[in-house]
């Protein structure tokens, strides 16, 4: 489908009253948009881990995680001026990689906003993706304010890690390609940071009447919170899991979650930390802390029900960290 048409689908499809912001064929244009474009990774029963359990292998996508569908969805929908000024974000590591991966394939400049203790191996991968990086903002509440400062006074186009129907839409294809690859699939798992994920993913499966469930940490209820507010809220975040330390949700993925009744559970660092070593030990998946938080929920017991699918959302980790997790008994 052309872009253009595309971006007119979308727009109408958020107008819709009393819906969903983004429905399921907002997300198989995403798909048929980006097709060809990323890996289909793999989706695998993980029995020594629980009956019924599959893993969906998003840390085998392009620059690590789920990102580069959203972000392949939104550069797709920008015009020709868009583009043209540089385009600009903010991101804990995996939407930086994502976005600078993506932009330098358009031959489009790329400004990131990070923060000072950002992961290493994330703030070098995105500037080996030919993306410039600003790391002077304190963590995610000032790196936000200071992403507007700096399109302000740029005039860069904003790429949304995660509050965006593009956005969202591309992410969605995670959970397309889950109903392909697991039929009679009954819950779906996913790790939340700022929504974008488990939005996406829950505007794919749950119409084909699929339960989705968000897992954040103790330390990081973005989504929660903005739940029970019924608006995104800015949050305090303090999870080892980077990835998941958004500091509020978005408006979108909240609506959709709202809308579509997707499940809330938390879980601790040390069950994280506990899948992680699951992972790595048993199905010699090398991910994240944030990628092992829908498992941690699962061999944790507080989410179960049928043939069940955990979405394995990135693999960016840096050494130390990773070595750290492993090396406790």
């Amino acid at each position: 489908m052309p872009i253009r048409r595309m971006r007119v689908c979308l727009v109408s499809t958020i107008a819709r009253v009393g819906a969903s912001p983004i429905g399921r064929e907002d997300v198989e244009r995403a798909a048929a948009a980006i097709a060809g474009r990323l890996h289909r990774t793999p989706t695998f029963s993980a029995r020594s881990l629980g009956d019924g359990l599959y893993l969906k292998a998003e840390l085998f996508q392009r620059t690590g995680s789920f990102k580069p569908r959203g972000v392949l969805t939104k550069l797709g929908s920008l015009g020709e001026a868009e583009r043209a000024a540089g385009v600009i974000s903010v991101s804990a590591g995996n939407h930086a990689q994502a976005l600078a991966w993506g932009a330098a394939g358009l031959g489009v400049d790329a400004l990131l906003v990070m923060w000072k203790d950002a992961d290493p191996a994330k703030v070098a991968a995105t500037r080996a993706y030919g993306a410039e990086v600003d790391l002077e903002a304190d963590g995610p509440a000032d790196a936000f304010r200071r992403l507007h400062r700096l399109q302000e006074e740029t005039g860069r186009t904003f790429v949304p890690p995660y509050d965006d129907p593009f956005v969202l839409a591309g992410q969605g294809t995670v959970g397309l390609e889950i109903l392909e690859d697991v039929p009679g699939v009954d819950t779906v798992v996913v790790p939340v940071g700022g929504g974008g994920l488990v939005g996406g993913i829950a505007a794919a499966c749950v119409p084909s009447g699929v339960r989705v469930v968000a897992v954040e940490p103790e330390g990081s209820r973005a989504l929660q919170a903005g739940l029970a507010a019924g608006r995104s809220v800015p949050v305090e975040t303090a999870s080892f899991a980077q990835a998941l330390n958004a500091p509020f949700a978005g408006e979108l993925p909240i609506a959709i979650c709202r809308a579509l009744g997707v499940e809330v559970v938390v879980v601790g660092d040390e069950e994280i930390a506990e899948a992680f070593r699951l992972l790595y030990g048993r199905a010699k998946l090398a991910c994240e802390p944030g990628g092992a938080a829908a498992v941690a929920a699962v061999l944790t017991g507080r989410v179960d029900g049928g043939t069940t699918v955990c979405v394995v959302s990135g693999g960016n980790v840096a050494g130390p960290i990773a070595a750290g997790i492993l090396a406790v008994p």
